[in-house]
């Protein structure tokens, strides 16, 4: 714990103590594994976002620790750039959810496979 002292105005000297605590070890910024296009990386996942959407969304929400009615929009592709420090903006994340929500869907399945196969997908 750090101690600080600190002056009142009428002169009397007062302790208190302020808790320090240390951050989690952030994510270095990187970009997904893999590009919005990049579709034929892995069949598998392109497959299941080209026949069966809310099928890949159900698995990309258990990934995440979410309930499979979170969707795949906007609010969980931004939750999933900031919980691994991925450069971008929630305006960007709204126009790629809209434009292309199976290529990003995939593309953040893609992504999760990677974290899981290299041991740092965050639960």
């Amino acid at each position: 714990m750090f101690q600080c002292t600190v002056e009142y105005p009428d002169s009397t000297e007062k302790d208190q103590i302020m808790e320090v605590t240390s951050q989690p070890a952030a994510f270095e910024p990187r970009d997904f594994h893999s590009g919005l296009m990049s579709c034929c990386d892995d069949m598998g996942v392109c497959c299941c976002g080209f026949f069966c959407l809310a099928c890949l969304g159900c698995s990309i929400a258990s990934d995440m620790n979410e309930c499979c009615c979170c969707g795949l929009g906007m609010p969980i592709r931004s939750v999933y750039r900031t919980k691994y420090n991925i450069p971008g903006s929630m305006c960007n994340d709204w126009m790629v959810a809209y434009c292309c929500l199976g290529c990003a869907a995939c593309q953040m399945k893609r992504d999760i496979n990677i974290r899981k196969s290299n041991g740092t997908l965050k639960p």
